[in-house]
């Protein structure tokens, strides 16, 4: 009886393929450059990163305080707590690393100037703040329309105006206030005279930010007839 024929070999071509299998496809995304790699490694920097929370924590803080529940303003409290502490740890860690950017110091003081001003118009909307206290939160706003303004405009003659150790601790006081008002009615239920001690922080926090204010209005008008025509 004879065998089946023996199979033929393969050749030298396909022993070679089986070796080497084929090259994978080129990758034709373009590589990314070293600013383009720079400018991500700035926007996502913790110390960025932190500022950014607390933007983001600004709705948040502002709605538990329009909910009506006792619960809802400790929440609050805790979030805002929680984004104060980012506006010492952002500025702290970004001279610690070297993360410094461009991009940190226009937002660090946009999200302090928003968590501020849109807690007092959310105290203002729900009766924490009422009355001859109406006045300091408006001088605190009207402060930080000024002061921003001011900036804006001598940003353009390329006049920087830097921040003062009395403006740092108006800053402080400010958000000790606010914390205390946060905890408003939840916190007269636990050690009556919470709510008090907020309003009387907030009219020291004013009374810094009048002077603050013209003490920022004298140094830009200054630059200002300087460099007028």
């Amino acid at each position: 009886m004879t065998g089946a024929p023996p199979a033929p070999e393969p050749s030298a071509a396909a022993a070679h393929a089986a070796i080497d299998p084929p090259p994978a496809a080129a990758d034709n995304r373009p590589a990314m450059s070293q600013a383009e790699q720079g400018l991500r490694a700035q926007v996502w920097n913790l110390p960025n990163v932190l500022t950014y929370a607390r933007i983001v924590a600004v709705p948040v803080v502002v709605a538990c305080v329009l909910g009506s529940e006792n619960a809802l303003r400790w929440l609050a409290l805790f979030i805002f707590i929680a984004a104060a502490l980012t506006d010492f740890f952002d500025g702290y860690l970004a001279r610690a690393w070297h993360q410094q950017s461009a991009l940190g110091r226009m937002l660090d003081p946009i999200a302090d100037k928003l968590l501020v001003s849109a807690l007092l118009l959310a105290f203002a909307a729900e009766g924490t703040i009422a009355g001859w206290s109406l006045w300091a939160a408006l001088v605190i706003l009207c402060r930080e329309i000024l002061v921003s303004g001011l900036r804006e405009y001598l940003a353009e003659l390329r006049v920087s105006v830097p921040v003062t150790q009395l403006a740092k601790w108006k800053t402080t006081c400010q958000l000790v206030a606010i914390g205390f008002l946060i905890a408003g009615p939840a916190g007269d239920r636990i050690m009556p005279g919470v709510s008090a001690i907020g309003l009387a922080l907030l009219w020291v926090s004013a009374l810094i930010t009048l002077y603050t204010g013209y003490d920022y209005f004298r140094a830009g008008m200054r630059h200002v007839f300087e460099d007028a025509p």
